[in-house]
């Protein structure tokens, strides 16, 4: 049952692409489109016919509106878990409201949203029953809830909804992927953050792209120490870049060096510090931070936040027990000494 959203600005940038060019499509900053006359015959998911049609118009409404390949997925998913992808005529029965047509719900549609309360933002009982309208108005809602992106998918759409509890969602998110992959004949469902180029992506877990080198030893591309953690997150900001060239990764034109110079760094070229986590920015450690080693500091990656507002870290080489090697950890927001964002491919290209 959809209450009224959370008012807060918030302003997204458009980028729609068509749904063939492949799965490089099916990342955070781009939205995918889907051809609503040649959808597949069969069930995907569990998904089929009607519900196919509706998850289409909620993608291609979404890719109208500038809502990238995660927002979208996150609208599929709402609607299977409000309204199994069907634009139903009731809703929650029992939920204490008359209407003014006589019935005893106030939530309609394929997002369940209210329509009969004085005030209710989601529109009139024609607009709740519109998928496209119903869809419009949740992706409106969507983007003035500041930050989504960093939420879990399942908590962002229920800060939107109002409903009872974010679980209810969580089961539907591998379904709203396989679904969009079928719709948009691209690997949406691959993607858990943004596509390379952008803040935010994050890869998959270990996906350290300098492993055979010998722990400490120089890394001739970067300028740090293979398995450092200097090195992992250079490695990752590389990847939110979108810069694959060697030749390009060579940290030290720039200047950063042992983890605890880093912060410094960044202002001095003009990047962000901030004291906001946010998903992709990197965890710096300076003087006398706890957190790192009191000589070198210690950097790592925002590799998501919690519903409660923790820092899920992800990194190289916390020592003693993961020296040269992966982990994750959960910490306070506060706990390092600022958030460093990853620059955009101009800042990167001008302070090099």
């Amino acid at each position: 049952m959809a209450l009224a959203p959370i008012l807060v600005v918030f302003l997204v940038l458009m980028l729609v692409i068509g749904g063939s060019t492949g799965a490089s499509a099916a990342c955070n900053a781009l939205g995918v489109t889907v051809d609503e006359s040649s959808l597949p015959s069969g069930a995907v998911a569990g998904y089929q016919g009607e519900q196919l049609k509706v998850a289409a118009v909620i993608i291609n409404t979404g890719a109208r509106m500038g809502i990238s390949a995660q927002g979208q997925r996150l609208g599929v998913m709402t609607g299977m878990g409000e309204s199994s992808l069907q634009n139903l005529n009731h809703g929650d029965e029992g939920d204490g409201v008359t209407n003014p047509d006589g019935s005893s719900t106030c939530s309609l549609g394929v997002f369940q949203q209210q329509w009969c309360l004085p005030g209710e933002p989601w529109g009139s009982k024609a607009d709740v029953t519109d998928v496209a309208k119903s869809t419009q108005t949740f992706f409106k809602a969507l983007q003035k809830l500041s930050g989504w992106e960093s939420l879990e998918p399942w908590v962002a759409a229920h800060r939107v909804q109002g409903n009872y509890s974010p679980a209810g969602y969580t089961k539907y998110w591998d379904a709203a992927g396989a679904v969009m992959d079928a719709l948009a004949n691209v690997k949406v469902s691959e993607s858990t953050g943004s596509c390379a180029g952008t803040p935010g992506d994050l890869g998959k877990d270990d996906d350290y792209g300098f492993k055979s080198g010998h722990y400490n030893a120089n890394n001739p591309i970067t300028g740090f120490a293979y398995k450092n953690c200097t090195d992992f997150a250079w490695w990752r900001m590389m990847q939110q870049l979108g810069i694959t060239d060697h030749a390009q990764m060579d940290a030290r034109g720039l200047g950063p060096g042992n983890a605890i110079t880093w912060g410094p760094t960044w202002n001095r070229v003009g990047w962000t510090v901030t004291a906001t986590p946010k998903v992709g920015a990197v965890i710096w450690y300076g003087p006398g931070n706890p957190g790192g080693d009191p000589t070198y500091g210690h950097v790592a990656i925002v590799k998501a936040i919690t519903a409660d507002g923790k820092v899920l870290e992800e990194g190289y080489n916390m020592g003693p027990d993961h020296l040269g090697g992966y982990y994750t950890r959960t910490i306070a927001a506060n706990s390092p000494s600022g958030y460093l964002l990853i620059p955009s491919t101009e800042q990167f290209a001008a302070a090099s």
